[in-house]
């Protein structure tokens, strides 16, 4: 397994990370990403450690505190192999401070994530979303309380704008708080989207990426093709409403040069697209998530190898979209851009 700096921190992390929104299945949302329980998810997560993948990412809200439950029972005697990754601010109440990134929320989220989990620190806490309503200062001054009294080692956001995260970065550096080094951020070749400005951003401020969804929520599998649509039982299938956005054609287009690369490299579709992003610029982990064994093991198998600048190519060129404003208008002007380009 190959390890990455996390963002300019000191902490090195693995290039695939388990994602645990498979265990539990608490409602219908969560049962199609998967219904793992506590014993398929201890020998899963035996599977990881023995591949090297040492990090397993998390979140209050999955299955409404029930996957952190089956997590922290799996790694029990296990502790000093791994490291954790929670988030908190959705909604896990009725009350109106059950949600958001106010002091209040954020501490009794922390410590009821800690004892679902079993644990007395996190390794790193993220903020699931942004929040408006929140002074950036409040929050930052209670991540930095939490980090100093320990029960968090580092912090990152989560599904941030760039204005948002920068202002974030500012207030740490002006006040000395704890900073921002991870942004748990969607990315795969279905929607580059992240390369527009928040790469930018963390190549700039030494934000590294942890990357959800990397297979496109479920599309990027090579199972779902021109007259192929997604199975029932899949997450593509039963809750195909939710997600990331995407034109039908611009998915067969990337699934044809991951046909291609596939063949040429003799990996299978996911390893390919996988790798295509470990090779991106501030990427410091994909979140990998499975249903059973097979397809862990398959994704692992992401690691270890790496595509030719030619297949980088061609799955560059299938992938790309026209960006919005302004990065439409900064593609034009090569010459102010740090090494000639704004791709990342």
């Amino acid at each position: 397994m190959d390890y990455n700096r996390l963002g300019h921190s000191g902490l090195r992390v693995p290039a695939l990370s388990f994602g645990t929104g498979t265990f539990g299945g608490g409602n219908d949302f969560f049962k199609a990403w998967g219904s793992t329980d506590a014993a398929g998810a201890s020998r899963l997560i035996d599977v990881c450690l023995d591949h090297g993948v040492s990090m397993f990412d998390t979140a209050d809200v999955y299955s409404h505190g029930l996957a952190e439950q089956i997590l922290g029972a799996a790694i029990k005697g296990k502790r000093n192999r791994v490291l954790i990754s929670t988030k908190v601010t959705f909604q896990m109440g009725d009350g109106p401070n059950d949600y958001g990134s106010s002091r209040q929320h954020i501490i009794a989220a922390v410590d009821a994530s800690l004892d679902r989990l079993g644990v007395d620190h996190v390794d790193l806490l993220q903020l699931h979303g942004q929040d408006y309503n929140t002074p950036v200062e409040e929050t930052l001054s209670t991540l930095d309380q939490l980090v100093r009294t320990g029960k968090v080692r580092y912090i990152g956001g989560s599904n941030f704008s760039g204005w948002h995260l920068m202002k974030s970065l500012a207030v740490s550096d002006r006040y000395g708080y704890a900073r921002y080094v991870a942004h748990q951020a969607y990315y795969s070749l279905l929607n580059r989207d992240y390369e527009w400005e928040l790469a930018q951003l963390g190549r700039a401020e030494g934000v590294g990426a942890v990357v959800w969804s990397p297979l496109g929520w479920g599309k990027l599998t090579g199972r779902i093709r021109r007259g192929q649509p997604a199975k029932p039982g899949t997450r593509a299938h039963d809750i195909a409403g939710t997600g990331p956005k995407f034109e039908e054609a611009h998915l067969y287009k990337i699934v044809d040069a991951l046909d291609i690369v596939a063949a040429e490299t003799g990996k299978t579709i996911p390893q390919v697209a996988l790798n295509w992003l470990l090779r991106r610029p501030t990427v410091a982990t994909l979140i990998v998530g499975a249903r059973n064994e097979a397809q862990l093991v398959e994704n692992i198998g992401a690691v270890g190898w790496q595509l030719s600048p030619e297949q980088i190519a061609k799955l560059d060129a299938a992938s790309d979209l026209p960006a919005a404003y302004p990065v439409w208008h900064q593609r034009d002007f090569p010459a102010l851009n740090e090494q000639g380009t704004v791709r990342g």
